[in-house]
């Protein structure tokens, strides 16, 4: 079964890494040759001969990120002290000690608390405010992301104590949490939408990660059980992951014999993934939704899905990542993720997009480039960058070399767009004020356990004269034609975050979704196609 084919190739380097760490690897007469470099031996002669001691591991690091920034713009050099959060994005979980959260007014606030997690077992609430970690203040200017994820994440088993201000108590509470196994989810919604009388399975994959081939499966027989017949598979904004992942997902939706990816490099003999015949819903109809941000693994599967007529792509022109990494680690901790392949979808595109060797600027200004264009907008300000034609099965024509273009072009819809509106959403007012909001009515608002009734209750509350306060209070002064203008659009981001605060992901996407472009497009598309 050639299913398996691309994922023993991105394998057989792993058992080169020992000898690669000091040595060149050549590539001749099917065999690999190892040769000290000159870069081995000028490193060797500073750490013996050089007048002064220096730290040879800082020396290296720039050195090896300096010498994978000549090449494409996906290989990178991963310190060890980053290669534990690199993986962990991937990985099908972490240890930690399971909360979700939010930087505001320099202050780590809880959002969500996991259920089942360590944090939850010793009585962390949603709402509290981290205000010191192990004795030490944590709070100030300094705070970001990272170093919160760095200090709270930890070996399973490690203790780490907080401190946390909750509302109505007077003095700061302390927790000992024993840190353990937090799950990674990649699928964050599956729901039904029913329309016409038609039960549209919708499933949400954020990335294509460890675990995520299992997730969707899971998601798939779920809304099967709950009647589903046809399906929506939610790509967008998914920048990919692990290509083996995308592989089995498509080989649930084709035939036996059918081609999802093929993968081929310099030194990387061609493998070809194909179908088992094995999948439980080759015959359902189906739509693929990707954007801008759909990359990697979700273009292998929209590919797949594309090329083999088998699912109706709507959206906008996916990314463009048409390159194949494989992880190799060293042995004191780092590792580099070097490109060693394209891939190919079943009718032979590369949908790479362009890019120089060592240039990164003008390979990430390429979305801009796009918006500034038009492409955002309008289907007909769509350019690629190959201009050979391949075709699907059916022998409808295709382009390579800049992404996946969707059947059903959506642009973006910004008629209700105002400067108010965009300058409250880009300084993050929105997220800010919904949890400012849950956190002050978190009692009210904790009654209701489904997101129809708390979106009735929000309408009534006309949360958004209070958001307008808000904003007024951070500098974004109320134009009353704007606001009546964007009103529609606020009021769902606003009902739809705090719903999230409330009930988490299992709310607010069926509430986000419902009003969204892309997918009323494809809940028309399927409840009108047979």
């Amino acid at each position: 079964m050639t299913v398996l084919g691309v994922a023993l190739g991105i394998l057989v380097g792993a058992t080169l890494t020992q000898k690669a760490n000091a040595q060149r690897i050549v590539y001749q007469n099917g065999e690999w040759h190892f040769e000290q470099t000159k870069v081995d031996r000028l490193m060797q002669l500073i750490e013996g001969a050089y007048v002064d001691e220096i730290n040879m591991d800082s020396i290296t690091d720039e050195v090896m990120a300096e010498f994978v920034q000549k090449l494409d713009p996906h290989s990178a050099y991963i310190p060890k002290e980053d290669l534990e959060m690199v993986n962990s994005e991937l990985a099908g979980s972490f240890s930690g000690i399971g909360v979700q959260f939010t930087i505001q007014q320099d202050t780590v606030r809880i959002v969500a608390v996991i259920s089942g997690g360590p944090s939850e077992g010793v009585g962390v609430l949603a709402g509290d405010k981290i205000v010191s970690v192990d004795d030490s203040a944590f709070v100030g200017k300094k705070m970001n992301n990272e170093k919160v994820m760095k200090t709270l994440r930890g070996k399973k088993g490690t203790k780490v104590k907080l401190g946390v201000l909750r509302a109505g108590e007077p003095q700061p509470l302390y927790f000992t949490i024993t840190r353990g196994d937090i799950p990674v989810n990649s699928v964050d919604a599956k729901f039904i939408i029913e329309s016409q009388g038609t039960k549209i399975g919708f499933i949400r994959a954020n990335k294509f990660g460890e675990t995520t081939y299992k997730e969707f499966i899971s998601a798939l027989a779920e809304l099967y059980a709950k009647g589903a017949t046809k399906y929506i598979v939610d790509l967008r904004e998914n920048s990919g992951g692990y290509m083996e992942q995308a592989i089995r997902m498509a080989n649930e939706f084709l035939n036996r014999g059918d081609l999802i990816v093929y993968s081929e490099g310099r030194a990387y003999p061609r493998y070809e993934a194909n179908a088992n015949g094995a999948g439980r819903f080759k015959d359902v109809p189906l739509v693929v939704l990707i954007d801008d941000f759909s990359a990697s693994a979700s273009e292998i599967f929209a590919g797949a899905m594309q090329d083999n007529d088998r699912a109706t792509i709507i959206g906008r022109r996916s990314f463009g990542k048409g390159l194949v990494q494989q992880q190799l680690p060293f042995d004191d901790g780092s590792a580099v993720r070097l490109t060693v392949a394209r891939y190919y979808t079943p009718s032979g595109r590369c949908i790479q997009k362009p890019y120089t060797l060592g240039d990164q600027t003008d390979y990430q200004q390429e979305l801009m480039d796009r918006f500034e264009h038009g492409e955002f907008f309008s289907e007909d300000s769509v350019h690629f960058a190959d201009t050979t034609v391949y075709y699907t099965k059916s022998g409808r024509k295709m382009y390579g070399g800049g992404g996946i273009m969707p059947d059903i072009f959506v642009g973006r819809d910004t008629t209700l767009n105002t400067p108010w509106y965009n300058r409250c959403v880009n300084l993050a007012y929105t997220y800010q004020f919904a949890y400012q909001y849950t956190d002050t009515h978190r009692k009210e608002l904790s009654q209701f356990k489904d997101w129809q009734s708390l979106e009735k209750h929000l309408i009534k509350k006309d949360v958004i004269r209070e958001f307008v306060k808000f904003a007024e209070e951070k500098g974004v002064e109320p134009n009353e034609a704007e606001i009546q203008k964007s009103r529609p659009l606020m009021t769902r981001l606003l009902n739809a975050y705090i719903v999230r605060d409330v009930l988490g992901d299992e709310g607010f996407f069926p509430l986000f979704e419902r009003d969204d472009e892309i997918t009323k497009r494809a809940v028309d598309y399927l409840t009108t196609t047979r």
